[in-house]
């Protein structure tokens, strides 16, 4: 796929910052911004940082066409110069970013912006779209996927999505989570996620029989057909029919791959049903798939009552995140540079869990002896951390609880995308990055992985950070 773009799918206010430095002879002062989020989406324990690629995509691509800075001279808000530099724009900065497919958490830096002030101000309005879409997305079908425990999950999400980027973004970030295909078939072309499909109920109401629809279906996509079998009476006819429709096509061309669908009713008690019709028909090869207004708390119930399902088709819960539809990701100033000296910056607020860390950071995991993560760290860039020693943590925000670490073993997690506006490294393909997600949430405690009262998982800060960030605070109290 060729990257888009777009410039002006920006916040017009990042435009009129933009030009106020230029009229202020600030534009090109280097400034570092911090991309976070403050808070996991549905209560659960963790998030999956996604939408990586496009934003180096779009960041590298950057232009601004005769019509655009047209546009922008006709509001009369910009000067000039502002106009000029941006008919020559071209990114010149440093991205850092955690490797997409991560799970993340909240308050630690998911993306650090290094640019000129202007620059940088610029890019917020499709960082912050394009990583909040992408990594409410993925957060929410891995929560779906590790509800199936196993089991294939599909996304089916297209028509209920909330616009096009939003259908085939979103089938990607389900794809970076572990869902198994999709049913958008650009999705397919574009990034490679297998896209598939069988039938609606309208095939089966264009025949003058459920039989016959059945029949002809089979005929035309023998080597994988999965029929529908619930858009009359799915125990009186719809699986009888498919029944018999496989004896009489499938399995003299020896064909044993097979499927039916259930869309609506009790799922649990009809898919029992099914499996028992099914496998006193002889058809224990026969797969179950059921979609209907499924999330990750539906699948668990099904599956503990005991309902026979092999895959999974989910739309409109996972596509939307209809349960939070918003990821709440924030991109804040942590620093300036004034004559080559990094000055940090904070944001105070009455609301504690709105104050941000101050300066240019670095974020490192922590795995215990067993190599399963137990807890984050932040440090300013500058510091080089004693792993040497017992490490002690604590939760940011609950520092009485603390742990002491001495079997452990440390990765940095923010690593260089960009630097001095190049590409530094190659964008992992889509199969690594999900790849790389699995073997990274197989890292986290199945506490952390709970839906429903997680356990924390430590961000910490370190000492010195830690101390910055305080005196800081009561230095900005004092002089408000």
């Amino acid at each position: 796929m060729n990257p888009r773009n777009i410039p002006l799918l920006c916040d017009f206010y990042e435009y009129t910052m933009a030009n106020g430095y230029f009229e202020k002879d600030i534009a090109d002062r280097i400034v570092y911004f911090d991309m976070f989020f403050r808070k996991v989406p549905d209560n659960g324990g963790f998030a999956i940082f996604a939408g990586l690629e496009q934003l180096v995509d779009f960041v590298l691509n950057l232009r601004f066409s005769d019509s655009d800075i047209e546009f922008l001279r006709s509001k009369g808000v910009f000067g000039e110069k502002f106009l000029k530099y941006l008919r020559e724009f071209r990114f010149t900065g440093d991205i850092y970013a955690m490797p997409e497919g991560t799970p993340v958490f909240p308050n630690e830096p998911l993306v650090v912006v290094k640019a000129t002030a202007a620059q940088a101000q610029m890019l917020e309005t499709f960082l912050l779209l394009t990583i909040n879409h992408q990594s409410l997305i993925a957060t929410k079908s891995s929560r779906i996927v590790r509800a199936a425990e196993g089991r294939t999950v599909l996304e089916f999400g297209s028509r209920r999505a909330q616009g096009t980027d939003a259908a085939i973004m979103g089938a990607r970030a389900a794809y970076i989570a572990g869902c198994g295909g999709t049913a958008c078939a650009v999705a397919d072309k574009w990034y490679g996620i297998p896209a598939s499909g069988t039938m609606a109920h309208s095939w089966v109401q264009m025949f003058d029989s459920e039989y016959e629809a059945f029949k002809a279906y089979c005929e035309v996509y023998p080597e994988n057909a999965t029929i529908l079998v619930d858009t009359y009476d799915t125990l009186r006819s719809g699986i009888p029919n498919a029944i018999r429709v496989y004896k009489e096509v499938l399995a003299p061309k020896g064909i044993t791959k097979f499927a039916i669908r259930l869309d609506s009713g009790d799922l649990a008690f009809l898919t029992r049903e099914a499996r028992r019709m099914l496998d006193e028909a002889g058809l224990q090869q026969c797969r179950i798939v059921v979609s209907n207004a499924l999330d990750e708390f539906l699948i668990k119930d099904l599956l503990d009552q005991g309902a026979c399902i092999d895959a999974f088709g989910v739309g409109d819960k996972l596509i939307t995140a209809q349960s939070q539809p918003n990821f709440g990701g924030v991109y804040k100033l942590a620093a300036v540079e004034n004559g080559g000296e990094i000055v940090p910056k904070i944001k105070i607020s009455e609301n504690s869990e709105k104050i941000t860390n101050p300066g240019f950071k670095k974020v490192y995991r922590i795995f215990d002896g067993d190599g399963m993560a137990t807890a984050d760290l932040i440090c300013l860039h500058d510091e080089e951390p004693d792993f040497d020693s017992p490490l002690e943590i604590f939760d940011e925000h609950d520092p009485w609880k603390r742990k002491t670490l001495t079997n452990y073993s440390v990765r940095e997690l923010l690593v260089p995308v960009i630097k001095d506006g190049k590409p530094v490294r190659d964008m992992p393909s889509l199969d690594e990055i999900r790849s790389y997600s699995a073997k990274e949430i197989g890292t986290l405690w199945d506490g952390v992985k709970r839906f429903r009262n997680p356990h924390v998982y430590f961000v910490d800060l370190s000492q010195k950070l830690w101390d910055l960030k305080r005196d800081m605070i009561q230095e900005r109290s004092g002089n408000r």
